[in-house]
């Protein structure tokens, strides 16, 4: 089988669209988190963020700022996450670059939680070097 969004894009498969552009699309995810939450794709199949091309992600991210303004109109959320999985290990279960607009209220029960490290001495400056030469290739 092929890619679910991609189908989703073609009109094979059905979907709760909320917002549309050339480039990108908005629907409700069917397994939300939290009521409300929407998926916002790339029209073409991309599968990470780092492969999407300047132009298709500039308006994926306009696409999801207007759902995440008429998210706070429609159910005046506590606050909002904007998230993007990245590849397996990172969570992502579609291998379609998507961004996931999710409603939060207060005592919601969704958990989110990370571990927090601290770098050694040094270690900050050289993954900041690693990052800063990386950056300009």
């Amino acid at each position: 089988m092929g890619c679910i969004f991609c189908s989703i894009v073609k009109g094979e498969i059905p979907s709760e669209k909320v917002g549309e552009t050339e480039k990108s699309m908005a629907f409700l995810d069917l397994f939300p988190l939290n009521k409300g939450h929407v998926l916002v794709i790339s029209k073409k199949h991309y599968e990470r963020l780092d492969e999407i091309p300047p132009d298709i992600l500039q308006d994926m991210t306009l696409l999801s700022r207007r759902i995440a303004l008429a998210t706070i109109k429609a159910f005046n959320p506590d606050g909002y996450h904007i998230l993007m999985n990245n590849g397996k290990t990172a969570g992502q279960e579609i291998s379609h670059a998507h961004f996931h607009i999710i409603p939060r209220f207060e005592d919601d029960g969704v958990v989110f939680g990370w571990r927090h490290l601290e770098y050694a001495d040094e270690e900050l400056k050289s993954y900041g070097d690693r990052l800063r030469t990386a950056s300009q290739d």
